[in-house]
């Protein structure tokens, strides 16, 4: 197993990595919205790695119709860690500085530290905020990240994707976000943060699987 974790003070809020706990919907950060949601996408190995390819390529941030632009990876070796076995046990170090890869419009895929400008329209709202990714998860099974706002945006919070491929041969997309209101409209009408959530879920599992048009 590998990860890569970027956890500078370089975020605009204090729970950095809260998308990761398990109890994230019942205890969620103070002043925020949890979400999560959990899709069924297709099932074997092909599948899954067309999916992680989309996922770390930006796939769903532009599935959920919001422009990618300026990313930045981090300068310099960006993660130098520890293994894992199967069970969570230490053994071996390891490194996610390998060689930056780069989609066919020459954008850098997702990165421990790297930021990324996102821009468009969210529910008819206008989105426009600059983010940092603060963990890569690179396993045989589970591949993801996280993604933290940086400034700009009209919430403060947090999102994490997974694709994950289960012992039963099924591949999931399991995605995970906690929001705070900042903008205006969002303080002043507290149904805008989830209804921002909704259309971007359902943006997400469009861009990442096939099988969303038949609702299976």
């Amino acid at each position: 197993m590998r990860r890569g974790n970027f956890q500078a003070g370089t975020v605009d809020y204090a729970a950095v990595g809260a998308t990761q706990a398990p109890d994230l919907m019942g205890y969620p950060p103070h002043g925020t919205v949890p979400a999560e949601a959990s899709w069924r996408i297709g099932s074997g190995d092909a599948r899954f790695r067309s999916a992680a390819d989309q996922l770390l390529s930006w796939g769903a941030q532009r599935g959920a119709g919001l422009t990618v632009s300026d990313v930045r990876p981090a300068s310099g070796p960006m993660y130098s860690g520890v293994g894992f076995d199967a069970e969570g046990t230490p053994v071996q170090a390891s490194r996610l500085d390998q060689e930056q890869r780069f989609d066919a419009d020459g954008t850098p895929y997702v990165s421990p530290g790297a930021t990324v400008h996102l821009r468009g329209r969210v529910g008819g709202m206008r989105a426009d905020a600059e983010l940092r990714v603060i963990s890569v998860t690179d396993e045989p099974r589970r591949v993801g990240f996280s993604l933290g706002t940086v400034e700009g945006s009209v919430v403060s919070g947090e999102e994490s994707f997974l694709v994950e491929w289960r012992d039963d041969d099924e591949v999931w997309l399991i995605v995970r976000a906690f929001d705070r209101r900042v903008g205006f409209l969002y303080r002043l009408w507290r149904p805008l943060v989830r209804r921002r959530r909704r259309e971007l879920f359902h943006g997400y599992h469009r861009a990442i699987s096939p099988l969303y048009a038949t609702g299976a």
